[in-house]
């Protein structure tokens, strides 16, 4: 089902419930057409892995081993991207998600995932408000099994290279990496790692962050009439993905640190990870501001 276009001032919104809850497009409105401000395909929307940005639920990015353990339950999970040995973004990007709410301005979605593989039974809800500023999004998750249940969010933006990109945030720690793309060990921020408007695009990263202050600011460059900041009043972890052949970079706000659920439970209140009682819910909070240069 196709939601149509949410609009306001300058700003139009498209969403694709059905691919996996996701933002199809995101653009800026001026009498050239329309300025992409995430990225946007030209033709249909069918993966969630071309989309402007996709939900993350019930944790981020992956899971080393694609096991970890809560109490006395193993849990046991399958890759479910083609070409990554891990699990990756959990459930919620995989499925067709329904619209719950709508109107001119925003829209609600919402996604139950039956326990399964997952062996505990959620309900995830997104909430769209888009004004003449920009766009709030609101991911939730509420556990509706009747044990305990590990719990992280996200957003997954995908922002385009149109021009010399830059972007500057401040985060206290960078986690390197090895081929699987898991955390290696935690450094400060520095050399190729620092966010601090050096050009993004082409960077060769996909690293995690911690200590992050909730604030990044996007010039997407000098020809596009607007700058972006991208927040999260919810979000201490930074994901950046920048791949060597440009095109693209995702910035995103996550709740928990990179592969933390692999790690002993002891651990996870530390890294970002929630464990949400019965009938208990986890809310996670993005904004994107979108001001103009004139």
């Amino acid at each position: 089902m196709r939601t149509g276009i949410l609009s306001a001032g300058r700003i139009a919104l498209q969403l694709a419930p059905e691919v996996g809850g996701s933002i199809a497009r995101l653009d800026w409105l001026d009498g050239n057409g329309h300025i992409p401000i995430l990225r946007a395909l030209a033709d249909g929307l069918d993966d969630p892995l071309e989309a402007a940005c996709f939900p993350l639920v019930p944790f981020s990015n992956r899971i080393a081993g694609r096991t970890f353990r809560l109490g006395e339950r193993t849990v046991h999970l399958q890759p479910n991207m083609a070409g990554e040995s891990n699990v990756i973004h959990g459930q919620g990007w995989r499925h067709p998600w329904h619209v719950v709410a709508l109107d001119a301005t925003a829209a609600a979605l919402a996604f139950v995932h039956s326990a399964g593989e997952w062996p505990w039974t959620y309900e995830a809800r997104q909430d769209f408000a888009l004004d003449d500023r920009g766009l709030s999004a609101r991911i939730s998750c509420r556990n509706l099994s009747e044990e305990p249940m590990p719990c992280g969010l996200g957003f997954h933006p995908y922002f385009p290279c149109l021009g010399e990109a830059r972007l500057s945030t401040h985060a206290e720690g960078v986690w390197t990496i090895d081929q699987a793309i898991l955390p290696v060990e935690r450094v400060p921020v520095s050399g190729r790692y620092v966010l601090d408007g050096r050009p993004i695009c082409g960077r060769g990263l996909d690293n995690g962050y911690d200590g992050w202050s909730g604030v990044a600011q996007i010039d997407p460059g000098e020809d596009a009439p607007f700058t972006l900041r991208l927040s999260s009043p919810d979000a201490r972890y930074f994901q950046l993905y920048s791949p060597e052949e440009g095109q693209i970079f995702v910035a995103e706000p996550v709740s928990h640190a990179n592969s933390a659920l692999a790690l002993p439970q002891e651990e996870w209140a530390a890294l970002g990870i929630r464990i949400l009682g019965p009938g208990e819910t986890m809310a996670f909070h993005m904004r994107l501001d979108i001001i103009p240069r004139r």
